[in-house]
């Protein structure tokens, strides 16, 4: 199908809000503009797209303090012009003093349901694990990229010195986190001046934060895991009762893991292995689309939502029941991704019927989170997900730092016996999707999007938007989604009303939502060395494109004399 006839058997018609970037010298793409700014003022200074990744991380955490910091997780994949890819795995983990029943489970939840007696699990100290996120990118760029830690720290350290202009959306968030920011004084006094979230167009100052980026451009991860920003955090530990410490700090180990790879319709799939669920189960997922023609069911149409709801649930019901940390947990990762696999799963599912699905192999996450996706026009291409779990994570500031810690000890089951069960060390699992889409050798798309759970099935329908439906890039990124794991079925308000009465009739029940997932960042790489960019609605995304180049050679002005 070619990019401009998927309108012709699409049940689902939409208007894309954004505009894409296009240019040849370098993309960078993040949901935030001063955060794209950030990577393209690095590959405007020569440096890769590495280089621009870390940049845009660091700046991430200053415009995007609710979703990504220093004391975080990151997963991270990395294409190098030498072709090879390489996902590294800063994911957070069960800090040493961790055990089964460290919390209190609240009575008769279900297995899903993670909650824990004073919510000692999401909120406060107690919620936080061991970071990884500032070891992995500082490793991405002593690794694969071309400039000082210094250097790429600058637009993080001015916007945090100097300020920003806050956004409706962080607005918004501030106002959503706004009960459990105002417990704590240092993170009331910066978000909810005189009792009042701060609004859109307001200035905000970090500049305690300011003085910790400086100190990490200058000591580089340790000041952090060892020097004094570690100490400061773990002093707070003490205090108030949480569960890191230095050696938890100290001992951390950026894992480096080999992609998984799927295929669909010719088209090779990379993304994370586990701890990440992402990688397999979009690749299972793919296998069992490919028994049927999507591109003649049509784009949002009652049988594409179908089967991609009912795909979704075996999804999740294979991950509940065989997903983790491949340190503590067997995940049979061959099984899911065979096609022999899928082949079972795809004849127990009925096309004209919603199906209760469990899972076949026998053997809870935050939505805040952020991403981004940068190339420099040289082979290198960088698709990255990172986050502190929770909207604005534990909820609180580290005291002398700035630093808003992670609450992703939420992740874990706090019941024993489970796959995800609390053990030391243990790494959480997460949907981050951080994708690449290659044919013929050559990688076509890059792509990811913050969303928890949510995560890995928008990634799938774009995916499935670009090969299936032959979709502009801006239109993969934009296009309705919806997401289930099970009873109920979400859809975004784009969905019509006829399709969704479509879908009930079939014994899907709706949720209406104003969205499903947060906001995607993709790049699309063409035949002539030039990139589109491309972000979506969801969010403040912003493509930002390195165009012109050089001046020819031999050129020189000069005046008449």
């Amino acid at each position: 199908m070619t990019k401009s006839t998927w309108r012709e058997r699409a049940g689902t018609k939409f208007t894309c809000e954004k505009q894409p970037a296009h240019g040849k010298s370098g993309m960078a793409v993040s949901n935030h503009p001063l955060a794209s700014a950030a990577g393209l003022e690095m590959l405007a200074a020569g440096g890769n797209a590495i280089d621009a990744a870390v940049a845009m991380q660091f700046a991430l955490t200053v415009v995007e303090p609710m979703m990504v910091g220093l004391v975080g997780g990151t997963t991270c994949h990395i294409r190098l012009a030498d072709g090879s890819h390489r996902i590294l795995d800063g994911m957070s983990a069960v800090p040493k003093s961790g055990h089964p029943d460290m919390y209190r489970p609240v009575p008769g939840a279900a297995p899903e349901i993670y909650d824990v007696e004073g919510q000692e699990n999401l909120v406060g100290p107690k919620s936080v694990a061991a970071p990884g996120s500032l070891r992995a990118w500082c490793l991405a760029l002593e690794r694969f990229g071309t400039m000082p830690l210094g250097d790429v720290m600058q637009p993080a350290i001015r916007h945090a010195a100097r300020g920003f202009a806050v956004t409706p959306y962080l607005a918004d968030c501030i106002k959503d986190a706004g009960p459990d920011l105002a417990k704590d004084r240092l993170a009331s006094a910066r978000l909810l001046p005189a009792g009042m979230p701060l609004k859109a167009g307001a200035k905000l100052v970090q500049g305690d934060y300011a003085e910790a980026l400086t100190l990490v451009s200058r000591q580089g991860e340790q000041a952090l895991h060892g020097g004094p920003l570690g100490d400061l955090l773990v002093e707070c530990m003490e205090k108030t009762g949480g569960f890191v410490s230095r050696a938890d700090l100290t001992q951390y180990k950026v894992a480096e893991r080999a992609p998984i790879r799927g295929r669909y319709r010719g088209w090779e799939i990379l993304g994370p292995p586990p701890p990440a669920a992402s990688g397999v189960h979009i690749a299972q997922m793919l296998n069992i689309l490919e028994g049927y023609d999507i591109a003649r069911l049509g784009f949002g149409t009652v049988d594409t939502l179908h089967l991609l709801a009912e795909v979704l649930k075996i999804a999740f019901a294979d991950r509940a029941e065989a997903s983790g940390d491949p340190d503590f947990v067997k995940v049979p990762v061959e099984r899911i991704v065979s096609r022999d696999y899928a082949d079972q799963r795809r004849k127990l599912l009925d096309i004209a019927r919603a199906t209760r699905w469990s899972g076949g192999l026998q053997a809870a996450e935050g939505a805040d989170t952020t991403h981004l996706t940068v190339a420099d026009g040289k082979g290198n291409v960088v698709s990255t997900t990172q986050t502190i779990n929770s909207l604005f994570g534990a909820r609180f500031i580290v005291p002398g730092t700035g630093m808003i810690p992670n609450n992703y000890m939420n992740n874990f089951d706090p019941r024993r016996g489970n796959a995800l069960s609390i053990e030391p060390g243990k790494r959480v699992t997460t949907s981050m999707s951080p994708m690449m889409a290659a044919r013929d050798g050559k990688v076509r798309y890059a792509l990811g999007l913050p969303g928890g759970r949510k995560i890995f099935p928008a990634a799938l329908q774009a995916l499935v938007n670009l090969i299936d439906h032959g979709m502009e890039l801006q239109e993969a990124v934009e296009a309705p989604r919806v997401w289930t794991e099970g009873p109920v079925l979400e859809v975004e308000h784009g969905i019509p009303a006829e399709v969704r009465q479509g879908l009930e009739a079939r014994g899907h029940t709706l949720k209406i939502m104003p969205t499903v997932a947060g906001g995607m960042n993709a790049i699309e790489f063409h035949d002539d060395g030039s990139m589109t960019g491309a972000a979506c609605w969801r969010a403040d995304g912003s493509a930002a494109a390195l165009g012109g180049g050089l001046a020819r050679a031999g050129v020189r002005f000069e005046l008449p004399r």
